[in-house]
């Protein structure tokens, strides 16, 4: 018999927390808890879960507790409804959160970064360390195209492995760019002042990046256990800012002015939003770079861009996506001359095309494009609750109890990551978030 979970949401300042609920969920109480101070951020939670439920297609059917406290934390394990807590918002204190709530007994299914500062890694190692579950919300695995990427890198008979000293680069190269204006659901993201405070959010270095990790990991070593000390070595970090400007502030937030409590990074009437970044490292020996960007605006019909370059000893993967391709992703294979990467490539796609519907193998300017028709692709927005999904899995596992059932293996995947970039933000200038 499958099991009933009860959700409750902790001061959800991250629009994040409502997208685990844009699809029914059979597994999940219909009667979700929301413990959060009032404010326009649970007004703006409880807005767009009241968009799921009145949309034409396919509504869901939440409804929203509210449960009023000056203690939301202490309220939410006083009263026992959760089975799950679900954080999304400001990061500088999630982990302490996320070690107290594992402290009482109740699972938690938390959205990046889970630090600001290296001082929180006490609390990491505390929460990872076993039952109850405690997991980020790591949404590109669900990617199709991510996935079809990885499905590549593990394939021998097309990549031929990692080209771990090839002199254009690193073997794994990704990027992407965000914008700190944005719509989701077709309205514009409200974001809450305070993300524009790096103590209080996490800057470039630990906010994208910790998916980047997540995607290297799952690259380089698919689903097994890391270690930040005997996995990684030559790490290397550098951070610079993007310029938000009074008008940009106010239409993002709905506030007209910057606060003062960003005046110190504030010149000239423009905050330096330190919000980009640039890590290298070597992972179980294959060199890697990853690079986030944020910029201003959205462009129309755009969304968040990702970049990929990744080099074999028999081809290279190209990830293409950008004004050039209507914003929509598109993966390249570059064979390296006198290899059969390409008849190897067909062969695959022949096996894959099972769970990839459509999928095809089609010639480009590249080389050769790994076609995966629209019909067959998912949305970020869909990836919230699909992860939702995936971590409901993980807790019916771990409740029976049986041997190998505690998922060892995305705990340490966890403290490497955030370990990581800890260590990143060391390195600039010595200096924390």
């Amino acid at each position: 018999m499958t099991r009933t979970f009860t959700l409750a949401f902790l001061e959800p300042g991250h629009f994040h927390a409502a997208l685990t609920l844009k699809t029914s969920n059979a597994r999940v109480d219909r009667n979700v808890h929301l413990y959060s101070t009032p404010g326009a951020e649970r007004e703006a939670f409880v807005a767009l879960v009241k968009a799921f439920n009145t949309r034409d297609d396919n509504p869901t059917d939440w409804h929203v507790q509210v449960h009023e406290s000056e203690a939301p934390r202490t309220k939410l394990v006083d009263d026992g409804h959760a089975d799950v807590v679900i954080l999304a918002g400001q990061n500088a204190a999630k982990l302490e959160h996320i070690a107290a709530l594992h402290r009482a007994g109740i699972a938690v299914l938390a959205d990046k970064p889970w630090l600001t500062d290296p001082a929180a890694l006490a609390d990491l190692h505390q929460v990872t360390s076993g039952v109850p579950l405690a997991l980020d919300i790591m949404t590109e695995r669900h990617d199709v195209m991510a996935g079809l990427r990885q499905r590549i890198c593990t394939d021998d008979a097309i990549l031929g492995g990692f080209a771990t000293a090839h002199p254009e680069g690193a073997a794994i190269e990704i990027g992407s760019r965000h914008h700190l204006f944005k719509r989701v659901n077709g309205a514009p993201v409200r974001r809450p002042a305070w993300y524009y405070d790096v103590r209080v959010q996490g800057d470039g270095l630990v906010d994208i990046q910790s998916h980047m990790v997540d995607q290297m990991q799952w690259l380089v070593g698919g689903e097994s256990n890391f270690d930040f000390e005997s996995d990684v070595s030559g790490l290397t970090a550098k951070r610079w800012g993007t310029e938000v400007d009074a008008a940009l502030f106010k239409d993002s937030t709905g506030h007209d002015a910057l606060p003062p409590t960003l005046d110190r990074a504030i010149s000239n009437g423009v905050l330096d939003l330190q919000c980009n970044s640039v890590i290298n490292y070597t992972l179980r020996g294959v060199p890697v770079q990853q690079q986030a960007q944020w910029g201003q605006r959205e462009p129309e019909g755009s969304g968040d861009i990702h970049a990929a370059r990744i080099r074999g000893q028999h081809a290279q993967l190209h990830l293409e996506h950008g004004p050039e391709t209507d914003f929509l992703p598109r993966l390249h294979l570059l064979p390296a001359t006198g290899s059969d990467a390409q008849s190897a490539a067909q062969a695959a796609v022949e096996r894959w095309r099972a769970d990839i519907p459509g999928l095809e193998l089609r010639a480009s300017r590249f080389g050769f494009e790994f076609f995966v028709p629209l019909a067959s692709r998912t949305t970020h927005e869909q990836h919230f609750a699909m992860v939702l999904d995936e971590f409901l899995d993980l807790m019916e596992n771990t409740q029976t109890g049986q041997p190998g059932s505690w998922p060892r293996a995305h705990a340490a995947r966890i403290r490497m990551r955030y370990t990581l970039l800890a260590a990143a933000c060391s390195l600039i200038d010595g200096a924390t978030p």
